[in-house]
């Protein structure tokens, strides 16, 4: 068997995030990282923007910012991970798409699935800190979610999301229409901006609060929920015994009766007339 031999003067690449051409079309549109920064209301981050857009810098590089990194090399596995849990397919990955009405709009997919319902939408997977609140993070990404719902004419975003190693959250969020408009203006300025060369200034747009419901969570490596989990299934078949013997026994209590007792059980009738249960003493 031959020995390969690792060349010590070249370093190993990972091939990973966009390529030559995707970094070229950024250039000449808005992605959803894009809307981030737009959305954000800060003067200095939206400038530097505006100098990238208009070829006066070049765009920041990420290939040696880990939690970047992290995220791209984990979207396979998040992708694979979302399927296991959900039974939902995701299709269109890294495809390319353009808004119908603003050609200036675009975004690569993570992919399209469907939420808990039915309902089309966009997939979005992240890699996030252990310490992270999904709030927090579903509310950082808000402006992408929108503007790629926008592109991919979605009503609804799966944010798919690993948090550190052991934990796994899905939320799911529906476009709220006023603050897409509101985006999408937004968008519009700084481009028009970008085409004028004029330096851009944005007014700041509230995010929308986010709704309470179908949030799901992956309770995997809580201790706590595997302990309770196994008390639940070992005595579920014994609680719906108790719950079919408690509802028998009283209909056994006629209406006459205020005390019924025999075999170590006893049954009290209150005066409004509700049954209460407990063991006989001594028994």
């Amino acid at each position: 068997m031959t020995k390969q031999v690792h060349d010590m003067t070249k370093k190993r690449n990972l091939n990973l995030g966009l390529t030559a051409e995707q970094k070229e079309n950024r250039k000449n549109s808005l992605g959803g990282s894009d809307a981030n920064i737009i959305m954000s209301g800060d003067k200095d981050r939206i400038s530097d923007l505006w100098e990238v857009k208009t070829g006066q810098k070049e765009s920041e590089n990420l290939d040696h910012i880990l939690p970047v990194i992290m995220g791209q090399w984990t979207e396979e596995l998040n992708l694979y991970w979302y399927e296991q849990q959900t039974d939902r397919l995701v299709t269109a990955e890294q495809d390319q798409l353009k808004h119908k009405d603003y050609d200036f709009m675009a975004c690569t997919l993570d992919g399209l699935t469907t939420t808990c319902t039915g309902e089309k939408a966009i997939f979005e997977a992240k890699h996030v800190n252990q310490f992270s609140k999904i709030e927090d993070v579903v509310q950082r990404y808000m402006p992408q979610l929108h503007h790629n719902m926008a592109v991919a004419g979605c009503g609804w975003a799966v944010l798919s999301v690993f948090k550190g190693t052991l934990d796994y959250e899905i939320f799911e969020v529906e476009a709220d229409i006023l603050y897409m408009a509101q985006l999408i203006d937004q968008e519009r300025k700084f481009w028009e901006c970008v085409k004028s060369g004029e330096v851009p200034y944005l007014k700041t747009v509230e995010t929308p609060k986010l709704p309470t419901k179908f949030r799901q969570i992956d309770m995997t490596g809580n201790n706590e929920w595997a302990a309770l989990t196994g008390d639940y299934l070992d005595n579920e078949k014994a609680a719906k015994t108790f719950d079919k013997s408690k509802k028998d026994l009283k209909k056994l209590v006629e209406d006459d009766v205020n005390h019924a007792f025999g075999y170590g059980l006893q049954i009290k009738r209150a005066k409004n007339g509700n049954l209460s249960f407990s063991k006989l003493k001594g028994e």
